[in-house]
């Protein structure tokens, strides 16, 4: 089957560049599972924050704004909800509050270092003795990734394009001008291919004989537990208006989710491609932490899994099209700013592959495109 465009795998990356390729020809996803998204968006701590990443990250997330803020039709319900991050710095880590104070003063809405007393009043179980500082990032926003999700991927079939689960890759070559895509759904081509297979983004390189940019997939457990007794206490709305609290060296956060508390002990495990699973010693550090920092009590685990973020060394995203592969574009590398960055890379990732010029209407005229390019990897 003849389409303009192949996008490898129909997670956020790969739906979002299939959404905007799609205005400018007939696009086929191919997702090797059989269910879209299943290895990383749908395992998403789902958070939206300008004050998180590099430079180019933090420009990306801003670019990605005013789609998440006024998304196009097809796209149900809001996919912003206010959440706000507080972090706290524990003794002994007043150096490391500072990078992280000096850097969100940049965001396009300010951190507050917070006075004595007032971190509790945003999430009333830290405790005081715990840390020495504390900081609120307001605009840090909860992201409904599904909506997000299934807007492209509907996008893209409203565009005349497909969506195909369990079709996993087999061979990858270029003929005739063409790239030919043997799956265990059947036989594809097309002139261009973009690679957005997440933690098989080197090995379907690979299978194309393109060099691979050094992906490496990294482990991130998560769990739920229940929320505290006394929802009354703090924020309007009790325990569902708490912000996220994380920890500024980055050894855990929670924050609300759907009743109960999201827990993570923020790991970032190397590990090979794969279905991840939870590792018990890394959500049992997860409680040790957040009890040492809280006065919450967890007795249960009502749920654990673990997810895969994929970085390059820089932890910057790879996108654009391969110096030494005609018509083979890399959208990848996009770490644990995939979803949040998803309208930007996504369209950049689109306007690269068919030379376009075009760019997200809210990134920075002076933005370097060579920032994110595969040959920086090389």
């Amino acid at each position: 089957m003849r389409s303009d465009f192949l996008v490898i795998g129909g997670g956020i990356a790969g739906a979002s560049a299939g959404y905007f390729l799609a205005e400018s020809g007939r696009v086929t996803v191919l997702e090797m599972e059989p269910t879209a998204g299943y290895h990383s968006t749908g395992r998403s701590a789902a958070l939206f924050s300008e004050y998180y990443g590099n430079s180019v990250v933090r420009a990306l997330t801003a670019a990605s704004r005013p789609f998440f803020e006024a998304p196009p039709p097809g796209f149900t319900g809001p996919l912003l909800s206010p959440r706000g991050v507080l972090a706290l710095g524990p003794r002994g880590a007043e150096d490391r509050f500072a990078e992280v104070l000096a850097a969100g003063l940049t965001a396009p809405v300010p951190v507050r270092e917070l006075g004595p007393g007032e971190a509790q009043q945003h999430c009333p179980v830290v405790r005081p003795e715990w840390f020495s500082r504390a900081m609120l990032k307001p605009a840090a926003m909860d992201i409904d990734v599904d909506a997000l999700h299934q807007g492209f991927l509907r996008g893209i079939r409203a565009r005349g394009g497909q969506v195909l689960r369990s079709a996993r890759l087999r061979s990858l070559t270029r003929r005739g001008g063409a790239w030919r895509a043997d799956t265990a759904a059947g036989e594809f081509a097309a002139e261009i291919v973009v690679n957005a297979a997440g933690a098989w983004a080197d090995e379907v390189a690979q299978l194309a004989g393109v060099r691979p940019v050094g992906l490496t997939p990294l482990r991130r457990t998560a769990f739920t537990v229940a929320a505290p007794e006394g929802n009354g206490a703090g924020p309007a709305g009790g325990v569902a208006g708490w912000p996220m609290v994380a920890d500024v060296t980055e050894t855990f956060y929670f924050k609300p989710e759907s009743g109960r508390l999201l827990v993570s002990p923020a790991d970032a495990t190397p590990v090979a491609p794969g279905d991840a699973r939870p590792d018990d010693l890394d959500v049992a550090r997860a409680i040790d932490r957040v009890q040492a920092a809280t006065t919450l009590v967890i007795r249960h685990v009502q749920r654990a899994w673990a997810g895969l973020r994929c970085a390059v060394p820089d932890d910057t995203p790879v996108v654009g099209g391969d110096p030494d592969a005609a018509g083979f574009c890399w959208l990848a590398g996009l770490s644990g700013y995939g979803i949040q960055t998803s309208p930007a890379v996504g369209q950049l990732a689109a306007a690269l592959a068919v030379g376009s010029g075009v760019r997200p209407a809210g990134l920075a005229a002076g933005f370097d495109l060579t920032a994110i390019a595969p040959g920086r990897c090389y």
